[in-house]
Protein backbone atom coordinates (compact mmCIF):
# COMPACT_ATOMS: atom_id res chain seq x y z
CA UNK A 1 0.00 0.00 0.00
CA UNK A 2 1.33 3.47 -0.90
CA UNK A 3 0.29 6.98 0.04
CA UNK A 4 -0.12 9.71 -2.58
CA UNK A 5 -0.19 13.43 -1.88
CA UNK A 6 -3.47 14.48 -3.50
CA UNK A 7 -3.08 18.18 -2.67
CA UNK A 8 -1.14 20.66 -0.54
CA UNK A 9 -2.58 23.64 1.33
CA UNK A 10 -1.40 26.46 3.52
CA UNK A 11 -3.42 28.86 5.69
CA UNK A 12 -1.38 32.09 5.94
CA UNK A 13 -3.83 33.72 8.38
CA UNK A 14 -5.46 31.65 11.10
CA UNK A 15 -9.16 31.20 10.42
CA UNK A 16 -9.06 32.56 6.87
CA UNK A 17 -8.94 30.95 3.41
CA UNK A 18 -6.73 28.06 2.33
CA UNK A 19 -4.28 28.44 -0.55
CA UNK A 20 -3.51 25.41 -2.69
CA UNK A 21 0.14 24.82 -3.56
CA UNK A 22 1.81 22.77 -6.27
CA UNK A 23 4.87 22.27 -4.07
CA UNK A 24 6.12 23.12 -0.61
CA UNK A 25 9.69 23.09 0.68
CA UNK A 26 9.91 21.64 4.18
CA UNK A 27 12.70 22.38 6.65
CA UNK A 28 13.67 20.03 9.51
CA UNK A 29 12.09 21.01 12.80
CA UNK A 30 9.98 23.78 11.28
CA UNK A 31 6.32 24.31 10.45
CA UNK A 32 4.65 23.91 7.07
CA UNK A 33 5.87 26.84 4.94
CA UNK A 34 3.65 29.91 4.92
CA UNK A 35 1.15 28.35 7.31
CA UNK A 36 -0.54 30.23 10.20
CA UNK A 37 1.90 33.12 9.94
CA UNK A 38 -0.68 35.56 11.29
CA UNK A 39 -3.77 35.66 13.47
CA UNK A 40 -6.47 38.27 14.10
CA UNK A 41 -6.72 38.95 17.81
CA UNK A 42 -10.32 39.15 19.04
CA UNK A 43 -9.80 41.57 21.89
CA UNK A 44 -6.68 41.51 24.10
CA UNK A 45 -5.14 38.03 24.12
CA UNK A 46 -1.99 38.59 26.15
CA UNK A 47 0.18 37.48 23.23
CA UNK A 48 3.67 38.98 23.46
CA UNK A 49 5.75 38.67 20.25
CA UNK A 50 8.92 39.23 22.29
CA UNK A 51 8.06 36.14 24.38
CA UNK A 52 5.65 34.18 22.20
CA UNK A 53 3.63 31.50 23.93
CA UNK A 54 0.91 29.27 22.53
CA UNK A 55 -2.53 30.77 23.11
CA UNK A 56 -5.97 29.07 23.01
CA UNK A 57 -7.59 29.57 19.62
CA UNK A 58 -10.64 31.19 21.22
CA UNK A 59 -8.52 34.32 21.65
CA UNK A 60 -8.44 34.82 17.87
CA UNK A 61 -10.99 35.05 15.09
CA UNK A 62 -11.62 31.45 14.03
CA UNK A 63 -14.28 29.31 12.40
CA UNK A 64 -15.30 27.45 15.55
CA UNK A 65 -17.10 30.62 16.73
CA UNK A 66 -16.91 32.97 13.74
CA UNK A 67 -18.37 31.05 10.81
CA UNK A 68 -18.89 34.29 8.89
CA UNK A 69 -15.15 34.17 8.11
CA UNK A 70 -15.88 31.41 5.59
CA UNK A 71 -17.71 33.93 3.41
CA UNK A 72 -14.42 35.72 2.78
CA UNK A 73 -11.80 34.71 0.21
CA UNK A 74 -8.29 35.79 1.07
CA UNK A 75 -4.95 35.75 -0.73
CA UNK A 76 -1.52 36.28 0.78
CA UNK A 77 1.17 37.71 -1.51
CA UNK A 78 4.53 36.56 -0.13
CA UNK A 79 6.64 39.00 -2.11
CA UNK A 80 4.91 42.03 -0.58
CA UNK A 81 3.62 40.44 2.67
CA UNK A 82 0.20 41.68 1.59
CA UNK A 83 -3.17 40.21 2.52
CA UNK A 84 -6.05 40.70 0.08
CA UNK A 85 -9.62 40.11 1.29
CA UNK A 86 -12.53 39.55 -1.07
CA UNK A 87 -16.15 39.78 0.05
CA UNK A 88 -18.96 38.90 -2.33
CA UNK A 89 -16.52 38.48 -5.21
CA UNK A 90 -15.04 41.97 -4.84
CA UNK A 91 -11.89 43.19 -3.14
CA UNK A 92 -12.87 44.59 0.24
CA UNK A 93 -9.50 45.23 1.88
CA UNK A 94 -5.78 45.06 1.19
CA UNK A 95 -2.88 45.62 3.53
CA UNK A 96 0.85 44.99 3.83
CA UNK A 97 1.02 43.05 7.07
CA UNK A 98 4.65 44.10 7.58
CA UNK A 99 3.54 47.71 8.11
CA UNK A 100 1.32 49.26 10.75
CA UNK A 101 -0.65 51.06 8.06
CA UNK A 102 -1.36 47.80 6.27
CA UNK A 103 -2.36 46.07 9.49
CA UNK A 104 -4.77 48.89 10.28
CA UNK A 105 -6.43 48.48 6.88
CA UNK A 106 -7.15 44.83 7.71
CA UNK A 107 -8.24 45.61 11.27
CA UNK A 108 -10.64 48.29 10.02
CA UNK A 109 -12.21 45.77 7.67
CA UNK A 110 -12.88 43.22 10.42
CA UNK A 111 -14.26 45.89 12.74
CA UNK A 112 -16.82 46.67 10.03
CA UNK A 113 -17.42 43.11 8.84
CA UNK A 114 -18.24 41.45 12.17
CA UNK A 115 -18.80 44.07 14.92
CA UNK A 116 -21.16 41.88 16.93
CA UNK A 117 -18.62 39.04 17.17
CA UNK A 118 -15.75 41.11 18.53
CA UNK A 119 -14.76 41.19 22.20
CA UNK A 120 -12.53 44.20 21.57
CA UNK A 121 -10.64 45.90 18.79
CA UNK A 122 -9.34 43.35 16.23
CA UNK A 123 -5.57 43.35 15.89
CA UNK A 124 -3.27 41.68 13.38
CA UNK A 125 -0.65 39.54 15.11
CA UNK A 126 2.45 38.30 13.30
CA UNK A 127 4.26 35.23 14.55
CA UNK A 128 7.97 35.84 15.19
CA UNK A 129 10.57 33.44 13.78
CA UNK A 130 9.97 29.89 14.95
CA UNK A 131 6.39 30.53 16.09
CA UNK A 132 3.08 29.83 14.35
CA UNK A 133 -0.55 30.28 15.35
CA UNK A 134 -1.39 26.59 15.15
CA UNK A 135 -4.04 24.93 17.31
CA UNK A 136 -1.43 22.52 18.68
CA UNK A 137 1.91 23.65 20.13
CA UNK A 138 3.68 21.03 18.00
CA UNK A 139 1.29 20.91 15.05
CA UNK A 140 4.08 21.29 12.49
CA UNK A 141 2.41 19.62 9.50
CA UNK A 142 -1.17 18.28 9.40
CA UNK A 143 -2.18 15.27 7.28
CA UNK A 144 -5.74 14.42 6.24
CA UNK A 145 -6.67 10.95 4.96
CA UNK A 146 -9.30 11.54 2.26
CA UNK A 147 -10.68 8.03 2.77
CA UNK A 148 -11.50 8.96 6.36
CA UNK A 149 -13.28 12.09 5.12
CA UNK A 150 -15.36 9.92 2.81
CA UNK A 151 -16.27 7.76 5.79
CA UNK A 152 -17.36 10.90 7.65
CA UNK A 153 -19.67 11.59 4.70
CA UNK A 154 -21.33 8.25 5.36
CA UNK A 155 -21.71 9.11 9.04
CA UNK A 156 -23.38 12.48 8.47
CA UNK A 157 -25.24 11.53 5.29
CA UNK A 158 -23.99 14.53 3.33
CA UNK A 159 -21.00 15.64 1.24
CA UNK A 160 -18.03 16.75 3.35
CA UNK A 161 -15.44 19.09 1.85
CA UNK A 162 -11.98 17.97 3.09
CA UNK A 163 -11.16 21.67 3.56
CA UNK A 164 -13.36 21.61 6.66
CA UNK A 165 -10.39 19.95 8.37
CA UNK A 166 -7.92 22.68 7.34
CA UNK A 167 -5.01 20.29 6.77
CA UNK A 168 -1.73 20.84 4.93
CA UNK A 169 -1.52 17.49 3.12
CA UNK A 170 -4.50 15.61 1.68
CA UNK A 171 -3.58 11.94 1.25
CA UNK A 172 -4.95 9.15 -0.94
CA UNK A 173 -4.16 5.44 -0.88
CA UNK A 174 -4.98 4.60 2.74
CA UNK A 175 -8.02 2.81 4.09
CA UNK A 176 -10.28 4.92 6.34
CA UNK A 177 -8.76 5.78 9.73
CA UNK A 178 -5.50 3.91 9.08
CA UNK A 179 -3.66 7.19 9.67
CA UNK A 180 -4.11 6.72 13.42
CA UNK A 181 -1.94 3.62 13.20
CA UNK A 182 0.83 5.72 11.68
CA UNK A 183 1.48 7.57 14.94
CA UNK A 184 5.11 6.95 15.83
CA UNK A 185 6.05 5.91 12.29
CA UNK A 186 8.21 7.78 9.80
CA UNK A 187 6.96 8.50 6.28
CA UNK A 188 9.49 9.08 3.50
CA UNK A 189 9.42 10.30 -0.10
CA UNK A 190 11.77 9.20 -2.90
CA UNK A 191 13.39 12.66 -2.71
CA UNK A 192 14.31 12.13 0.95
CA UNK A 193 11.67 14.07 2.89
CA UNK A 194 11.01 12.35 6.24
CA UNK A 195 8.01 13.03 8.45
CA UNK A 196 7.43 11.46 11.86
CA UNK A 197 3.72 11.15 12.63
CA UNK A 198 3.29 12.42 16.19
CA UNK A 199 -0.37 12.56 17.26
CA UNK A 200 -4.00 12.44 16.25
CA UNK A 201 -5.90 15.70 15.67
CA UNK A 202 -8.95 16.28 17.86
CA UNK A 203 -11.67 18.14 16.01
CA UNK A 204 -13.85 21.02 17.16
CA UNK A 205 -17.03 22.69 15.92
CA UNK A 206 -15.07 24.51 13.19
CA UNK A 207 -15.54 21.38 11.05
CA UNK A 208 -19.31 21.92 11.20
CA UNK A 209 -18.93 25.03 9.02
CA UNK A 210 -19.14 24.70 5.24
CA UNK A 211 -15.95 26.44 3.98
CA UNK A 212 -17.74 27.52 0.79
CA UNK A 213 -20.92 29.03 2.27
CA UNK A 214 -20.10 29.79 5.90
CA UNK A 215 -23.19 27.84 7.00
CA UNK A 216 -22.96 25.74 10.17
CA UNK A 217 -24.72 22.79 8.58
CA UNK A 218 -23.21 19.57 10.03
CA UNK A 219 -22.32 18.05 13.41
CA UNK A 220 -19.06 16.29 12.60
CA UNK A 221 -17.45 16.00 16.09
CA UNK A 222 -20.72 14.74 17.56
CA UNK A 223 -21.09 12.20 14.75
CA UNK A 224 -17.52 10.98 15.25
CA UNK A 225 -18.06 10.55 18.98
CA UNK A 226 -21.33 8.67 18.50
CA UNK A 227 -19.85 6.33 15.89
CA UNK A 228 -16.29 5.84 17.12
CA UNK A 229 -15.98 7.27 20.62
CA UNK A 230 -13.54 10.04 19.66
CA UNK A 231 -13.43 13.47 18.00
CA UNK A 232 -10.33 12.77 15.87
CA UNK A 233 -9.67 13.15 12.14
CA UNK A 234 -6.18 13.55 10.71
CA UNK A 235 -2.72 13.45 12.26
CA UNK A 236 0.15 15.82 12.94
CA UNK A 237 3.73 15.16 11.86
CA UNK A 238 7.12 16.76 12.46
CA UNK A 239 9.75 17.25 9.78
CA UNK A 240 12.87 15.10 10.32
CA UNK A 241 14.46 15.66 6.92
CA UNK A 242 13.48 18.49 4.59
CA UNK A 243 13.03 18.94 0.89
CA UNK A 244 10.30 19.55 -1.66
CA UNK A 245 6.86 17.99 -1.46
CA UNK A 246 4.99 17.97 -4.76
CA UNK A 247 1.37 17.21 -5.53
CA UNK A 248 1.18 13.59 -6.72
CA UNK A 249 4.33 12.49 -4.88
CA UNK A 250 4.29 9.23 -2.94
CA UNK A 251 5.03 8.44 0.70
CA UNK A 252 6.18 5.10 2.04
CA UNK A 253 6.55 3.91 5.62
CA UNK A 254 10.22 3.83 6.59
CA UNK A 255 9.55 0.72 8.68
CA UNK A 256 8.53 -1.04 5.47
CA UNK A 257 4.80 -1.56 5.99
CA UNK A 258 1.66 0.42 6.66
CA UNK A 259 -1.08 -0.49 9.15
CA UNK A 260 -4.08 -2.21 7.61
CA UNK A 261 -6.59 -0.87 10.14
CA UNK A 262 -6.89 1.69 12.90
Amino acid sequence: MSIRIASLYRYPVKGLSPERLERATLTPGEFFPGDRLYAIENGPSGFDPAKPEHQPKIKFLMLMRNESLARLKTHYLDETTTLVIEEGGREAARGNLATRQGQEAIETFFARFMPNELRGAPKVLAGPDGFRFTDSRRGFVSLINLASVRDVENLVGAPVDPLRFRGNLHLEGLQPWVEFGLVGQVLTTPSGVRLRVTKRIERCAATNVDPATGLRDLTIPKSLMQAYGHFDCGVYAEVLAGGDLIEGEMFAAEQGSLPLSQ
